[in-house]
């Protein structure tokens, strides 16, 4: 066999394939055909919108739900049974909504939907208001949508589909065009026929025409009597026009129009939301419910006095809490919990604040009390504490140590410590200034627990922004994991690395080095030798602040120290930074 003939053999073989595949699926369906009156009748089968009645549609066999809708309508709804082959007629006429519709109003074009449904306002059928073949123009033959003044959700659908849906503001008369396949809305232009327009029917429609006019949602609702005792009735009565569908707030969803008993329970408002394609209105109705209780609450003394030194108490003084909530099911008294209706509780006096200083708090106790019927009361009062916390050292010790903690700032070789060696870097001279500030510091905490030290590391300007980053964080690290080996905790050690980025210029060490007390006249004069090896030292250190009073480390650098060469030394690491 030529390869031309494999070929047409085997397309044969694949059309044979298909069709016994699609047949079998064929073979299940029958055809609805619905003859309708309006004939511009729009179906929807199983909730889903399918087409205009005129002509038949083919369903799977078995059982449907045939739903009819035109606007100005009722619906019409049947249970369709579907034969396999065979093709299944119904009858339908609508029943027309008595009335006409008034404006303001405007028009809306719909452009390129053909026949899919258009949801005026809501998603499901009940919202529907006509096909896109029945609002796409604005010619001789008016094809069009008019609505209430306002913004409206339009939908459209074709089958479980949403072609297209979006939020349109028409404003009154004027007429807006919607692309339903591009733009959404193309353009808003005058519709200056919407002012001379004073009633239309809510459906009309010719051989190349048809105008809907939209219905704005309207509704009446009311309660009486407004105001009723424990355990009585009120009667709610509502009608509304333009919706389909009415739904009460605590009542769930009703008719068009009726009244319903309530006995609330409290002081209720009630909503009536009443829906249509015409957009929504939500009028409300109050039933008062009286419900009385007889609350207080009150505390003996009104103040108590604490005296805390270190961890010891030296005075806790108490009051009792007295209160009464007649006509109440439940209580409760904050901070207590629940409580029965009347009672009486001890309480002792725990300020809310730990560190040293004046005691000077206001407790509030709040009666809480509720009934069945929605009554509530709220009362308060109030308890003062007033004292002192003192630190188990003394005020001057704790100055003393402040001071004391106002140390100088801690400077490192370059490039130390190395990622070789984590540990290295703190000359002799630095580690005895670290030790005095652990010992200060440990002891500052004795009086100020909340006290931290925050620890704030830098790089000179050799290197790249990354290397002076991860150095400056290994100095920050360094000198914290120092002060935690002499027994400070790591959790009152803050640490910030900035690398270069906060480098002193050459202006700011200048002024430091003519600050420095511990250096002569000639000893400056001697550092301008070699003066941009001490620009770079002086960027080369870590700074110190105490967060309680804000102090920060001094920076002079320490040029008297013995291990003054170290620090200025270029180490071999220094090369490869730069």
């Amino acid at each position: 066999m030529s390869k031309a003939r494999q070929a047409l053999f085997i397309s044969v073989l694949g059309v044979l394939a298909l069709l016994a595949g699609v047949l079998p699926m064929a073979a299940q369906e029958g055809k609805l055909k619905v003859r309708a009156n309006p004939r511009e009748a729009y179906l929807f089968v199983d909730g889903q919108a399918m087409r205009d009645a005129r002509g038949a549609v083919r369903l799977s066999s078995g059982q449907h739900k045939v739903m009819l809708y035109n606007y100005g309508y009722k619906p019409a709804e049947r249970e369709v049974s579907i034969t396999a082959g065979k093709t299944t007629t119904i009858d339908v006429t609508l029943d027309p909504i008595p009335g006409t519709v008034n404006g303001p109003w405007g028009a809306v074009t719909i452009e390129g939907v053909n026949r899919n449904a258009v949801l005026l306002n809501g998603k499901t059928p009940e919202y529907f208001v006509g096909h896109g073949d029945e609002f796409n123009h604005e010619w001789w033959w008016k094809q069009e949508l008019i609505v209430p003044a306002g913004t409206h959700q339009i939908t459209v659908r074709s089958g479980d589909k949403e072609v297209w849906s979006g939020s349109v503001n028409v404003p009154a008369n004027q007429r807006v065009v919607i692309d339903a396949h591009k733009s959404g809305v193309r353009k808003t232009v005058p519709w200056p026929r919407g002012e001379q327009l004073k009633s239309l029917p809510p459906f009309k429609a010719g051989e190349a025409s048809a105008t809907v006019a939209v219905m704005p949602v309207s509704a009446q609702f009311s309660a009486g009597p407004g105001q009723i005792n424990c355990g009585e009735s009120a009667k709610l009565n509502w009608s509304s026009t333009g919706a389909v569908e009415n739904e009460i707030s605590d009542v769930g969803k009703v008719a068009a129009s009726g009244e319903q008993t309530v006995q609330p329970k409290q002081s209720t408002t009630y909503t009536l939301t009443a829906s249509g394609p015409g957009g929504k209105a939500t009028p409300s109705a109050t039933v008062n419910v009286n419900s009385g209780i007889q609350a207080s609450v009150s505390i003996s003394p009104a103040e108590i006095r604490y005296h805390r030194k270190g961890d010891k108490v030296l005075e806790q003084g108490s009051a009792t809490v007295s209160w009464s909530a007649s006509g109440a099911d439940s209580a409760s008294v904050d901070p207590f919990g629940s409580v029965p209706a009347s009672g009486t509780r001890t309480v002792q006096a725990s300020p809310r604040k730990t560190d040293q200083g004046p005691v000077d708090e206001t407790l509030t106790y709040t009666l809480r009390a509720s009934n069945a019927c929605g009554g509530s009361e709220t009362r308060t009062a109030t308890l003062h504490i007033a004292g002192m916390i003192e630190p188990a050292i003394s005020i001057q010790e704790t100055t003393m140590l402040e001071s004391r903690l106002a140390m100088n700032s801690v400077y490192f070789p370059t490039a130390l410590p190395s990622k070789q060696d984590s540990n290295g870097g703190l000359v002799m001279s630095q580690q005895r200034s670290l030790t005095e500030l652990a010992t200060g510091f440990k002891r500052y905490l004795e009086a100020r627990p909340e006290a931290h030290l925050i620890i704030q590391a830098h790089a000179d300007q050799r290197g790249s922004k990354e290397y002076n980053q991860a150095l400056s964080e290994r100095r920050s690290e360094r000198v914290k994991q120092f002060l935690v080996d002499q027994g400070v905790s790591a959790g009152a050690l803050e640490t910030v690395a900035y690398g270069s980025e906060q480098n002193l210029n050459e202006a700011e060490v200048k002024q430091l080095v003519e600050q420095n007390p511990n250096l002569t006249a000639d000893d400056r004069k001697k550092l301008m030798k070699n003066w941009r090896a001490i620009v770079l030292a002086n960027n080369r250190r870590v700074d110190v602040t105490l967060s309680t009073t804000k102090q920060q480390s001094t920076r002079f650098f320490p040029f008297n120290a013995e291990d003054f060469k170290e620090l200025m030394r270029e180490h071999a690491a220094a090369a490869k930074k730069k």
